[in-house]
């Protein structure tokens, strides 16, 4: 399945209690074609949808559609700032290759 580390929930707490559009909503991560390698990783606050895939972390739900779950499986979604910025970081071992930015990824 998918990780998420505490670094991440934390994130994700902080941001469901901060925005108005994310009140009642979860996480949701998806992958959707685009950027400079193929694919590109999404974070969106949503609603749950038939079929969805809910991974539980920390007490914090996270939505991942059924296209985008192949993607995903047993990746870990860690939350990461440093010099460059701050942002949600997927390491998926599904990827053959992947951007210098890390948002975007191709598989084989």
């Amino acid at each position: 399945m998918i990780k998420i580390t505490e670094r991440a929930v934390e994130k994700v707490r902080y941001y469901a209690g901060t925005m108005p559009e994310a009140e009642g909503k979860e996480l949701r991560i998806f992958v959707q074609g685009g950027g400079c390698s193929g694919f590109q990783y999404g974070f969106t606050f949503d609603d749950h949808q038939e079929g969805d895939t809910v991974v539980e972390a920390g007490g914090v739900k996270v939505l991942v559609d059924p296209m985008s779950l192949p993607y995903l499986t047993g990746a870990k979604v860690d939350f990461v700032e440093d010099m460059r910025g701050s942002g949600f970081v997927v390491d998926n071992p599904n990827a053959s290759r992947s951007c210098g930015c890390g948002h975007s990824f191709s598989v084989d």
